[in-house]
């Protein structure tokens, strides 16, 4: 069977005659149970079921409208395995497929907690553009797979485009500071980082410059770029907003995001404008392209599921 939901609600006792009213009333709800009077902190009613994947954005909407989440409690997480007759029942009667639903809070919320500017974050970009940084000047194509993997940056940019289509300005403003901020430490400290290198006889200018058949295309944007960034765009939106997570990191070995700006910091510490250039433009595109896509997945999805729930 696919994946269930568990919800785990806290009311106000003069609530929670509506609270169960729309469970029962929502499609693909079960293992309905209330225990009045047990929640002390807020106080008030425990109401706990389970509801198939595909109808949980549903019922989470309802939830809101009555007030829950500023007079209770909304909690949700995923049954890992759920042995029941009555839950496959649930879940057939459920409109559409659960891989196919996107549950949006779920989405703002993961996309607010990882577009967060913090030290963590600002430290992987930075590591992960340092790295690239010795991919680019060895023109080695492993660490260069290597720094796509470690760096987070697909976290705001999924956030920017989850606010465009939710219409979160906070989160959007979120999003793009960490972008903006994470990349500019990361590149800052690339630069000082090669001149350390070159200081130390371990980067040369002649490396950068030379032939670089495994790294050449981070400074030379074309079709392609832009191409491969629509379509990792449209992946990794896929990715986060159904059950199937795995393809991230597919996604993020695919953009020349990180490799794009590391080498332009290291063009930058030897003075190489055209380096700099070329790099700075391959990771605008890169970046534009996977917000275009993302937002245009989310708001085809959104569009989709509207329809398919109003047919049912």
């Amino acid at each position: 069977m696919g994946a269930m939901l568990h919800l785990r609600l806290i009311s106000p006792p003069e609530r929670t005659d509506e609270v169960v009213r729309l469970i029962e009333n929502t499609v693909g709800t079960t293992h309905l149970v209330v225990l009045p009077g047990t929640a002390r902190n807020p106080a008030g009613d425990l109401v706990l079921c389970d509801v198939a994947r595909e109808a949980g954005d549903e019922l989470i909407d309802g939830l809101r409208r009555l007030g829950l989440d500023d007079t209770g409690s909304i909690a949700m997480e995923t049954i890992d395995l759920s042995l029941s007759r009555r839950a496959d029942e649930a879940e057939a009667e459920a409109p559409g497929e659960g891989a196919d639903a996107v549950l949006w809070e779920g989405l703002t919320e993961a996309t607010h907690e990882e577009s967060t500017l913090s030290v963590t974050y600002v430290a992987f970009i930075t590591l992960a553009t340092m790295i690239a940084a010795c991919g680019v000047v060895l023109d080695n194509a492993v660490l260069i797979v290597g720094a796509m993997a470690v760096g987070p940056e697909f976290g705001p940019l999924a956030g920017i485009c989850t606010a465009l289509v939710q219409r979160h300005p906070r989160l959007a403003l979120r999003s793009l500071t960490a972008l903006l901020v994470g990349f500019a430490v990361a590149m800052a400290v690339t630069v000082g980082f090669s001149v350390f290198m070159d200081t130390i006889d371990l980067f040369h200018r002649s490396d950068l410059e030379g032939e670089r058949p495994n790294t050449g295309f981070v400074y030379a944007p074309d079709a392609f770029s832009l191409i491969v960034a629509v379509l990792a765009g449209i992946a990794g939106t896929l990715s986060l907003t159904s059950a199937k997570s795995g393809a991230l990191v597919g996604v993020a070995i695919s953009v020349t995001t990180v490799p794009a700006a590391a080498n332009a910091a290291v063009a930058l510490a030897y003075g190489d404008t055209s380096q700099t250039l070329g790099s700075s433009v391959q990771l605008l595109v890169n970046l534009g392209g996977i917000v275009l896509a993302g937002t245009l997945t989310l708001l085809a999805q959104k569009y989709l599921w509207k329809r398919q729930r109003e047919r049912a």
